[in-house]
């Protein structure tokens, strides 16, 4: 039971941090926090509709493996 409760901490320390970048690299809708950090210049680069649907795809998997590695780490320690 240790080595998975080690194993489920070291991926859920992992999906965190995928989970902040990505993110952090979506494009803002405009106003807030994201205009701070450069997001007013990029949108009139202008970007891919599929690389966004695809940066969502990934954000939304990651944070799928965050919750499930929660659940799973309450579970091990309700129960042991």
């Amino acid at each position: 039971m240790d080595a998975l409760r080690v194993i489920l901490q070291v991926l859920l320390v992992l999906s965190s941090f995928f989970l902040i970048m990505s993110i952090l690299l979506h494009k803002g809708k405009g106003g807030g926090l994201s205009d701070m950090f450069g997001g007013g210049i990029s949108s009139s680069a202008g970007s891919s509709g599929v690389a966004e649907r695809n940066l969502n795809r990934i954000t939304v998997a990651v944070a799928l493996t965050w919750a499930l590695t929660i659940v799973g780490l309450g579970l091990i320690t309700r129960f042991s």
